[in-house]
């Protein structure tokens, strides 16, 4: 496995919507690059990560939501689609591998439902509440070109960028 370096705001990548996957393209070469999607998210301290995080516009993420601990499960998910979401909401305090040293609160849907395709082009539905719905529409939401501080009001996600642009130049020197 390999670390791939990340793409941090305000790289214009980011707000790019990702590409499907053919489920005849889910194969070998697809899972080798979500483990390393996988490790490269574990070594950052993340729950989840969006290949676009990493430069590739394909619909994938990888979530794991007690990474390294108890109930660490590794998800692969492919081609994500949210089918169905409560009105009632939830509020977390969101933070994001590539807006790094920002969090804030970030008001979603407190359930949802979403279909997607496993790391064996196998299609699954899972119905997510708590921390779980959260990440997953996170996760969609860059892969549909949308950061967490799309969420916030202008002057919050002005904050949110100078202060990744700060952390990106920090990174270079």
């Amino acid at each position: 496995m390999a670390l791939i370096p990340l793409v941090k705001a305000p790289d214009p990548r980011l707000k790019k919507v990702s590409e499907p996957i053919a489920v005849g393209d889910i194969d070998k070469t697809l899972r080798r690059f979500m483990d390393d999607m996988l490790e490269t998210m574990y070594d950052a301290n993340g729950i989840g990560l969006a290949a676009i995080q990493i430069g590739v516009l394909k619909r994938v993420t990888v979530i794991d939501l007690d990474p390294g601990g108890p109930n660490s499960k590794p998800l692969y998910i492919i081609n994500p689609v949210i089918v169905a979401s409560s009105t009632e909401e939830s509020t977390y305090n969101e933070g994001c591998l590539s807006v790094p040293e920002y969090w804030d609160d970030v008001h979603r849907p407190a359930r949802i439902t979403v279909e997607y395709l496993d790391e064996n082009a196998k299609k699954q539905r899972v119905e997510a509440d708590g921390l779980f719905a959260t990440c997953l529409q996170h996760e969609i939401d860059h892969i549909n070109g949308f950061l967490f501080i799309d969420h916030l009001s202008k002057l919050r996600r002005s904050i949110a960028l100078r202060k990744s642009a700060k952390a990106k130049r920090l990174d270079q020197d």
